[in-house]
């Protein structure tokens, strides 16, 4: 093992390598303009001069033209600062597969937080027991979602696998080529893709990653904790939303989720038979050779049958394993037992599913299928009294806990009523194909109430699933519906009907929580505080009623949306949460960071686990907050709330983002499906904006401003009441809070306020820009202040180091976009110069990408 600091493994296997391969790839001849690559570092020095010198980005262009061009035309410029935002694309993408390809070598994988580690400390502190105890019942479920923010087509993915295992070899004639290749790959869709296209993307990380990482670490805990015995119990499952999330997607169709859930299992057989055919070169003794052909046969059939009929059904295929086990251990000492274990936990672990397709849509929609679903009770009396909307709140409660029938879809007009049900009735499908797994979550987007829940609840029951195999998963979002979700919640578990449903279901509840619309909502500390309490709160009513509940985390990328160091947050959980899955979403740059490889998979897979060990069984209370903490910690969430609310209601808060961002060009991306607001209204509307463009338009912007508007104030007002040292103790004391300023400390070192600064002297934005500034500078101060760093991010220099690193890749295309935007803003304010306008706006929606995915350390 490699002993030398991670700064250093990180500065000599990833920096180093970098300097090296991009300087192959500048000089690659493969653009009409031959010196774009020998100018680009001349663009970036005079970006990085420039920005000390206070220029603005257009000053900062005009420099460079003039210095380094040879009286260029108009057409001329615009056509290099094109060129240079290609290159800087592909220079990110340079940067992942550096960064992939040493991630075992920069990564200690087998210390702290590796299943290695836990087990020894396990051992160490005599806790092996309880050890084995915990994993029979905890599981870790991550669940991709096709949320855009990272745009990669597969084709530049595969570029990345392949230069991932040449930069390894250290191949420089491979490397060369597929630098070549990456140059001449198209970046970017002409039209978005289909929510079809998406779930193929991201069925490649199962099928290539997940497959291997999920059934390893399944096999080492067998092995090495359990002593070959069987755990029973699936210490890893996955989950997927591509095809399945209606919620503001209108390209969700019932064919698409069909389709996807087929996709999902022909690519899981497919998986599963070439492990067949790998054992059975193995299995030639005689009495074997027989039956591994026969599941061979039986299995590529199934995997390519036009009909979808499976010729061996899941149960069968498990026992044909099993004897085939027995006979190698009666007759052939065992060899190769463990070869058939492999495949056997992993048709434990993925099924014929291979990961749940969750169903997702918003309450709002439900209101609609109401709406339908009453006409219809005009003709059946199985549905809904025909007065409904004339009942009272009890009423209404007891006539939807009580609604059943088979309401037929083909009957009803094209609308939100008949994609809503056919979407149940797809669900039944899929559990008959896939197995029970394969579809059993809906989940209800901005759910706030019993009648929120107990709608779709009532809808599963009338397409005519009476004990129907579902669960119901309601979705708090924002901070007032965080507040009041147990109380919600014991309105259901006092419903007879809806426990009798959950006694069904193993006595067990998933609440999804949404950090990423209440950090929009009620600001960084505030929605983060919120899900806490509120998981406290739901953990303490669930346990009085017997219920166990599981938390689904609505995690994204930055801190800013609930990402940052996942492990890290879920270790510090106390025993007043429950804590037993871990479960959350994954999406764009967090899946290719975080799981696009098997050794990166593996490692962020084993620090989930053992963050859920470690919260269990070896914090020894040290995860608990105390009473005085609490009161800290609630005093700063509402002062930050309020200054965060205040922010929000700025006049200039709207027109900032609409006029100086890149927010309304997120939607010309073609990087994801889903369009970006939930409504058509050409009228900007926070609530209905999505959390993605609002965060990334303030990432773009180099501001981030979800991750730390309000902490700044929080913590100066205790200050000056003379509370400081209660802020220091809250953060000696609480690895959560900690864990919430070091995110912070993360989105800060993102942002890069000389990018903007010329925003101070507009007339109408300086002051509102200098309120976002002031409130950096003010946090900043304090963070270092509270943890006692002269930088931020000094405890993770190898992670700050790739900040910096990518960051200054992409700053000489930060300052193309800001150059374009304010083009874009002179040359609005002229009719005659729409084709030129035109040419502007190109140049912002395309420097987008760039700075998109080279974010994908924000978790």
């Amino acid at each position: 093992m490699n002993r030398e600091p991670k700064l250093d493994r990180f500065n000599d296997n990833v920096l180093a390598k970098y300097d090296v391969y991009n300087s192959i790839f500048l000089t690659l001849p493969y653009t009409e303009i031959k010196k774009t690559g020998a100018l680009l570092p001349l663009f970036q020095e005079i970006c990085e001069k420039g920005f000390q010198m206070n220029k603005n980005p257009s000053e900062i262009v005009e420099r460079f033209f003039d210095k380094y061009g040879e009286k260029p035309s108009e057409e001329e410029k615009i056509d290099l600062l094109f060129r240079f935002i290609q290159y800087i694309e592909r220079q990110v993408v340079l940067f992942d597969a550096i960064e992939d390809a040493s991630f075992p070598i920069v990564n200690n994988m087998e210390g702290r937080g590796t299943l290695r580690n836990v087990k020894e400390e396990a051992e160490a502190k005599q806790k092996l027991g309880e050890l084995q105890e915990f994993l029979k019942r905890f599981s870790v479920r991550p669940t991709l979602t096709a949320h855009p923010t990272q745009f990669y087509p597969g084709s530049v993915l595969g570029i990345i696998t392949d230069l991932d295992k040449a930069i390894q070899k250290n191949d420089l004639i491979k490397i060369r080529l597929l630098l070549a290749q990456l140059g001449k790959t198209p970046f970017f869709n002409k039209e978005k893709p289909t929510p079809y296209d998406e779930a193929v993307s991201l069925i490649w990380y199962f099928e290539n990653v997940f497959y291997q990482s999920a059934s390893k670490i399944h096999n080492y805990i067998q092995q090495n904790v359990f002593d070959g015995e069987d755990i029973g119990n699936e210490v890893i499952s996955l989950g997927f939303w591509p095809g399945g999330d209606r919620d503001g997607n209108p390209f969700v169709t019932t064919e698409i989720t069909l389709k996807v859930a087929e996709r999902l299992r022909r690519t899981i057989l497919l998986n599963y038979y070439r492990d067949v055919r790998k054992l059975k070169r193995r299995l030639t003794f005689r009495g074997l050779q027989d039956t591994m052909s026969e599941i061979e046969n039986d299995i590529y059939y199934s995997a390519v049958s036009q009909s979808g009929r499976i010729k061996l059904s899941l149960e069968d295929f498990k026992q044909k394993l099993k004897d085939v086990r027995t006979v190698l251990e009666e007759k052939h000492q065992s060899l190769f037992v463990e070869e058939v274990d492999d495949l056997l936990n992993k048709l434990y672990l993925f099924g014929y599913h291979f990961a749940t397709l969750d169903i997702r849509q918003d309450s709002s929609k439900h209101l609609e299928v109401l709406e339908e679903v009453i006409e219809l009770s005009q003709n059946s009396e199985d549905l809904l009294p025909a007065d409904f909307k004339e009942l009272d709140e009890e009423a209404q409660v007891n006539a939807l806990t009580h609604a059943q029938g088979k309401i037929d879809v083909g009957s009803l007009p094209e609308g939100m009523g008949k994609s809503t049900l056919s979407s149940i009735y797809a669900m039944k499908e899929i559990q008959q194909t896939n197995g029970e797994k394969g579809a059993n979550r809906y989940i209800i987007s901005n759910c706030g109430s019993v009648q929120g829940v107990l709608q779709p609840f009532a809808f599963i029951r009338m397409c005519d699933w009476e004990k129907p195999t579902v669960d119901v998963i309601p979705l708090f979002e924002t901070v007032p519906d965080l507040q009041k979700a147990h109380v919600v919640m014991e309105q259901l578990y006092k419903n007879k009907v809806y426990r009798e449903h959950l006694d069904r279901r193993g006595n067990k509840q998933s609440i999804m929580l949404g950090f990423s619309d209440g950090t929009k909502d009620g600001g960084y500390l505030m929605a983060n505080w919120s899900i806490y309490k509120a998981k406290e709160s739901l953990t303490k009513i669930s346990r009085e009623y017997g219920i166990k509940v599981v938390f689904f985390d609505g995690r994204g990328g930055p801190p800013a949306r609930g990402g940052g160091k996942t492990h890290q947050f879920y270790a510090s959980l106390g025993p007043t949460i429950e804590n037993e899955e871990i479960q959350l979403t994954v999406q764009g740059q967090t899946i290719s960071s975080n799981f696009g490889t098997k050794d990166s998979c593996g490692y962020n897979l084993e620090q989930l686990i053992s963050a859920g060990i470690s919260n269990e069984i070896f914090s020894e209370g040290k995860n608990i907050i105390s009473d005085e903490d609490r009161e800290t910690m609630t005093e700063l969430a509402d002062i930050s709330y309020q200054a965060y609310s205040d922010f929000k209601k700025h006049p200039k808060f709207i027109p900032y983002l609409e006029k100086m961002s890149t927010l309304k060009y997120y939607a010309n991306t073609n990087i994801g499906s889903r369009p970006s607001k939930r409504n058509n209204s050409a009228e900007l509307n926070l609530s209905d904006l999505r959390a993605i463009p609002f965060v990334g338009s303030w990432s773009q912007l180099k501001q981030n401003v979800p991750g730390f508007f309000g902490v700044g104030t929080a913590i100066q007002k205790l200050e000056e009441k003379g509370d400081f040292e209660k802020v220091r103790q809250l953060y000696l004391n609480s690895e959560f809070f900690k864990t919430l300023l070091e995110n912070s400390m993360m989105s800060m070192t993102k942002s890069f306020f000389p990018l903007t600064a010329y925003m101070q002297d507009d007339p109408e934005f300086g002051k509102f820009w200098q309120i976002i500034h002031e409130e950096f500078l003010r946090t900043k101060a304090l963070l270092l202040k509270i943890a006692g760093y002269k930088d931020l991010m000094e405890n993770q220099p190898a992670g700050r180091a790739s900040i910096q690193a990518r960051e200054r890749i992409v700053l000489p295309l930060l300052t193309i976009q800001q150059h374009a935007l304010r083009k874009v803003q002179e040359l609005s304010k002229d009719d005659l110069n729409e084709e030129k306008l035109g040419i502007y706006e190109r140049m912002v929606t395309r420097s987008l990408y760039g700075n998109i995915n080279a974010s994908r350390n924000s978790a």
